[in-house]
């Protein structure tokens, strides 16, 4: 019996990860080895600027500063080794109103405290460090392709381009679940992956140069059939006001209504009684000038049809930054090999294609149902009824299923933008 009880002792502590006698810091044999083999082959790659710690750690063999390695190595893993300070200093400057652009970065809390004890319980590296390695295919891929290509000796531009996209997948928001859909803006592509495997891939038209669409993630909850656009004021301002002062008749023309807010069911505005000029921005406003520029007193609403700037669909993960994914008119973009177009919303190559797909396997809505939703013409709302988040993402590298690694403009600068803490 009490050889049984032995036995199983020194089983629970394998698997803990823990053999022998800790040693003051609280370290075991077996924890301090595992630890030294993913450092010596930077397994989740996120040394980053701690080597000079690594090499004192591995030439001294002290516990104390190996106690404070882990830690660093676990907030590498935990939220990347991308300056954050500099970068959101780099966004600031750039960012006005004549240039939108966001990137929200995930940051996940790392607790020494809680690590340390983890190791003096006896819990094994792996898995203290497990939680904080990223779930996301494309984390898996990237490290793998980054070793081979910098084995094979590829070109510094390909190597940090690799290494910034996988980094990027550090400052995600954390993978719930098994399936969700990527934006990858500079590849102006979007997929539905499911269990690792992609399922659904088409072209997207993203966001202008000065119009960006921001990196950040939230969950799809509704469909919305054929969907009225509701003209954010910014557009109107610039685009929209100008054409209807040279030609009243621009709103009629594209199926558009002048309302007191963005509800058709409010009263509607007789533009005629306006003065429109009062309302648009001076040329050479100052950023504070556009700051007290005249309350617009009305609102444009394109009604559902075949010329609604939305077109027949659009895909609802509601988010203040007011981005959406959705069909288009403008089909011809999708020819184009560049194509960063839009006001900061994804349009979609193949909308009825996505439509199809998620309203299948994401709603209870039968097959049949939406499609009498969708050809009557009025706006219908579907909610989804199982977990799909959305993550628009910018990886200037991607790992292609069949192991393709692919390369793509830095088309928002955040290549640039982003130093690498080596």
């Amino acid at each position: 019996m009490k050889r049984r009880l032995i036995a199983a002792t020194g089983s629970m502590l394998l698997l803990a990860g823990c053999v022998g006698v800790p040693d003051k810091e609280g370290w075991h044999y077996t924890q301090k080895r595992t630890f030294m083999k993913i450092l010596e082959e930077d397994r989740y790659l996120s040394l980053c600027d701690d080597r000079a710690l690594y090499e004192k750690v591995k030439q001294s063999g002290d516990t104390r500063l190996m106690s404070k390695l882990l830690v660093e190595y676990t907030r590498n893993l935990a939220n990347g080794c991308i300056d954050i300070a500099s970068f959101k200093a780099a966004q600031r400057a750039r960012r006005n109103d004549d240039f939108h652009t966001d990137y929200k970065i995930y940051r996940e809390k790392v607790d020494p405290n809680r690590i340390l004890a983890q190791l003096r319980q006896g819990v094994s590296i792996e898995r203290i460090l497990q939680p904080y390695v990223p779930k996301y295919r494309e984390f898996d891929r990237l490290s793998k392709a980054y070793r081979e290509q910098r084995e094979a000796g590829a070109s510094p531009t390909a190597l940090h381009k690799l290494r910034l996209s996988l980094e990027r997948i550090k400052w995600m928001k954390p993978l719930a679940g098994e399936n969700y859909a990527l934006i990858n803006i500079p590849e102006f592509a979007v997929r539905i992956i499911e269990k690792g495997k992609t399922k659904v891939k088409m072209r997207v038209v993203t966001g202008k140069r000065t119009m960006q669409t921001p990196v950040f993630s939230e969950n799809l909850q509704y469909i919305v059939l054929n969907p009225p656009w509701n003209v954010p004021p910014s557009i109107m301002r610039k685009e929209m006001l100008p054409k209807l002062i040279k030609n009243p008749g621009y709103l009629k023309r594209k199926g558009m209504e002048a309302h007191r807010s963005y509800d058709l069911n409010s009263p509607k505005v007789d533009l005629s009684t306006f003065d429109l000029s009062e309302y648009l921005i001076p040329k050479n406003a100052t950023e504070e000038e556009k700051k007290h520029l005249k309350p617009l007193p009305f609102r444009f609403v394109q009604l559902p049809s075949k010329k609604n700037g939305l077109g027949r669909v659009k895909f609802l993960f509601p988010n203040h930054y007011s981005v959406y994914m959705h069909d288009t008119q403008s089909k011809y973009l999708f020819k184009r090999k560049y194509r960063a177009y839009s006001h900061g919303c994804i349009r979609l190559e193949k909308p009825n294609t996505m439509l199809h797909y998620i309203a299948k396997h994401y709603t209870d809505t039968p097959k049949e149902e939406v499609q009498k939703m969708y050809d009557d013409g009025k706006t219908h709302f579907i909610r989804l009824t199982k977990l799909l988040p959305v993550h628009t993402a910018y990886l200037t590298a991607y790992v292609e299923d069949n192991g393709t690694v692919r390369y793509f403009d830095d088309i928002y600068g955040y290549d640039k933008l982003q130093k690498l803490k080596f």
